[in-house]
């Protein structure tokens, strides 16, 4: 492919909504983006073939998961995991951090890195900045995340501060110990609702001159105000000419308040598991489609929606196969909604580019039903 992978290109701006382009060496990923989860090298109930109708144009998947079954050898004997999940575009994989300090009684955290035990078969396993950088290049995937301490919200101060200051000693520890040029390494930065915490922890990182970077630490909790001003805030410091990356976030209204505030990429397991447990996402709010008014409504779940779902299945039919608890409600449903997600970024790429941004967020967070998402 043309193009050195790591280069981003900031081709328009619309307020501080940013509409980017980002060379990876599995191909180019257009901002802002949403990346559908496959925690287990698998988009839960969909094929690589769904994920390319759908536009997907990366997704993401867990170093923790993946590190426990099947394991580094299997993986890298397949020819990486590309090969292994057959999804030829770009991976970025989670160092697992997140999934290793929800542990809680598992797990010993030192400077060295992280002790924990399976949650699948109680075997010790040890993370560390070196040990985790080189498993994710070892899977041959385009974007690894540094490992880092995300502190439960509230926190005490005192572990914000000891987070903040273990998370960039373990970054400068992953910058040293990469190996492939291939394989980018973003930073995450920490600090919980504390802005001179999270003022820090973006100098710490930001100084280690890293590809990209990842603000993480949110939508774990906090209310909406403190999720949107922490949010504006931490976009605010990071460079400009970095990809800017909002973990676990995948709502339609968080999405719009997020490029509003000038981050670019996200991800989330929020829309398969809605579809999965029967939740419809649509420009106008969510739907719970098992509810009885939908039994004999015949209309798609969402009309602003293009996918082939809503082309060709009612809202009736989708809420017959969850009562019925057929295995293809679920598979439509995920399908749906991440159509929803990725069309909606799509569109607010579009939007950038013309610099309407302002009217297009306005008048798809007034579609949202009052309550929400």
């Amino acid at each position: 492919m043309n193009g050195v992978p790591g280069a981003f290109a900031l081709r328009a701006t619309s307020g501080n909504a940013r509409r980017g382009s980002l060379t990876l060496a599995h191909g180019v990923v257009e901002t802002p983006v949403f990346m559908p989860v496959g925690t287990a090298a698998t988009v839960k109930g969909l094929t690589p073939g769904d994920l390319f109708e759908l536009g997907a144009r990366i997704v993401l998947a867990n170093s923790y998961h993946l590190w426990l079954r099947p394991g580094r050898e299997t993986i890298v004997a397949a020819g990486g995991l590309n090969a292994f999940m057959r999804w030829e575009r770009p991976i970025l994989t989670d160092s697992g951090g997140f999934q290793v300090f929800s542990l809680e009684s598992r797990r010993v955290v030192s400077d060295a890195g992280v002790r924990f035990r399976s949650h699948i078969d109680g075997s010790e396993h040890e993370f560390t900045p070196e040990n985790i950088v080189a498993f994710q290049e070892a899977l041959g995937v385009d974007i690894a995340m540094a490992l880092d301490v995300c502190v439960k919200l509230p926190a005490e101060q005192t572990e914000i501060d000891e987070a903040v200051r273990r998370t960039t000693l373990w970054a400068e520890r992953c910058a040293n110990a990469r190996s492939r040029a291939a394989t980018l390494l973003f930073g995450i930065v920490q600090g919980g609702l504390d802005e001179s915490a999270r003022a820090r922890s973006a100098a710490g990182l930001t100084a280690l001159e890293l590809p990209g970077y990842a603000v993480g630490g949110l939508s774990v909790g906090e209310t909406r105000d403190e999720f949107e001003r922490m949010t504006r805030f931490s976009a605010g410091l990071l460079p400009a000419g970095k990809p800017r990356y909002l973990m676990g976030v995948g709502t339609v209204r968080d999405l719009l308040t997020a490029v509003d505030a000038g981050i670019d990429m996200f991800d989330c397991v929020y829309p398969t598991r809605c579809g999965r447990n029967g939740r419809a996402i649509t420009r106008a709010g969510d739907l719970n489609i098992r509810n009885a008014v939908f039994a004999r409504d015949f209309r798609p779940l969402d009309e602003r929606c293009s996918c082939s779902v809503c082309a060709t299945f009612t809202r009736a039919y989708l809420s017959h196969l969850f009562r019925a608890e057929e295995m293809l409600g679920p598979r439509l449903l995920s399908y749906h909604n991440l159509a929803v997600l990725i069309d909606l970024l799509a569109e607010a790429r579009t939007a950038i580019e013309r610099d309407e941004w302002a009217a297009f967020r306005s008048a798809n967070l007034a579609a949202l039903a009052p309550a929400g998402d």
